[in-house]
């Protein structure tokens, strides 16, 4: 029986751990060999730890246990060169390109005047130039095949509303919808599909990480994960704090897919009620 996604190319950046670990295996399980790229370092003025190439041979363990090829560079969205480098090597080797899921993302918290340049900065040239970065490294090579392709960015709930004291990370989530919105009608004559994805908080390092804990505590340094979660259990409409990885990752392969044959430009929201106009208090 084939997958949903069989025998199709998938490059995705932010492979390493959390989100972009979760689409390489859901995508793979589904027929896909997979493109990873991920900085595999810790990022300047990002207060949790990066990845590690240990977690990078993580996702590529898991993708080859599902008996599928995978090609894996360390490379940083920041750098066009290094991440053009490393789709060319992944397309020669496995063959051809047809998915691109530009996930690579951090996190940080201020207020928008109290942001120093360079939080501003890193956090617009991972989230948004590095989302660019990613596609123009791989859009020629679509259009030279002539066959399609989709294209799927990760943005967030932060991408279609406000969050307090998160400007710079809101700033740059909302630029990957205007991004997406005239990829979608630029490539659409290409039967190229861009389309992005809008998870509430995701249960991976990026919330898991004791800055954000202590952050969520009233800066208590020893405030614990049970006590974060019940903090940000009060954004969703459902009585969660986060969801599953895998959550996102059933969204991606669905705009991957040939499901969505026909959708493009469009913001898919994964975000348990989290953008809801109105919320009910949790019983």
């Amino acid at each position: 029986m084939s997958g949903r996604v069989d025998g199709k190319v998938a490059l995705i950046s932010g492979a390493a751990r959390g989100q972009g670990r979760s689409h390489a295996v859901r995508l793979a399980a589904e027929g896909a060999d997979i493109i990873a790229l991920d900085v595999c370092a810790d990022i300047e003025s990002i207060h949790y730890p990066g990845p590690t190439e240990a977690d990078l041979h993580e996702t590529i363990r898991l993708v080859e246990e599902l008996d599928r090829r995978v090609v894996a560079h360390v490379a940083d969205v920041r750098r066009f060169d290094s991440v053009r480098a490393a789709v060319q090597d992944g397309v020669a080797e496995l063959g051809r390109l047809d998915i691109v899921v530009a996930n690579a993302g951090v996190m940080g918290f201020g207020q928008a005047w109290e942001l120093t340049e360079l939080e501003w900065q890193t956090m617009i040239d991972i989230n948004l130039t590095g989302v660019w970065n990613t596609v123009r490294a791989a859009i020629p090579i679509l259009i030279d095949q002539g066959a399609g392709g989709s294209i799927i960015m990760t943005s967030s709930a932060a991408g279609l509303a406000a969050i307090p004291h998160t400007a710079h990370y809101v700033a740059a989530k909302h630029g990957v919808v205007g991004l997406m919105r005239s990829l979608a009608v630029e490539l659409a004559s290409h039967r190229i599909r861009v389309n992005s994805v809008h998870p509430t908080t995701v249960d991976t390092e990026m919330i898991n990480n004791q800055y954000l804990y202590t952050l969520l505590t009233g800066g208590d340094p020893h405030g614990t994960r049970e006590a974060a979660m019940a903090a940000l259990r009060a954004q969703n409409a459902f009585p969660i704090a986060a969801i599953d990885p895998l959550d996102v990752s059933n969204a991606v392969l669905y705009l991957a897919s040939d499901d969505a044959r026909f959708v493009t430009g469009t913001t898919l929201v994964v975000d348990a009620g989290a953008l809801a106009p109105f919320k009910l208090p949790h019983a």
